[in-house]
């Protein structure tokens, strides 16, 4: 039952959610093998001045022993 929550700035159309959320959920049946039906996704902004306090230090910085793909910034 994977549940994938994104989390992106403000700005990307209702379309391009849609797809995002698409494309997860396929590939999640493809490598997983999860069946369409066990598949949540949710999109959640976060406004831009507040992305440190809200993502950056609690889910990248605190948590990137479990980060399997890691940003190509920091936030010092």
């Amino acid at each position: 039952m994977p549940h994938v929550v994104v989390k992106l700035w403000p700005g990307k159309t209702e379309q391009q959610k849609a797809d995002l959320a698409a494309a997860i959920t396929s590939n999640l049946m493809d490598i997983l093998g999860s069946s369409e039906n066990s598949v949540s996704v949710a999109i959640e902004e976060v406004a831009v001045d507040d992305w440190k306090v809200e993502v950056y230090d609690p889910e990248i910085e605190a948590k990137a022993d479990q980060l399997y793909k890691k940003p190509g910034y920091t936030m010092d």
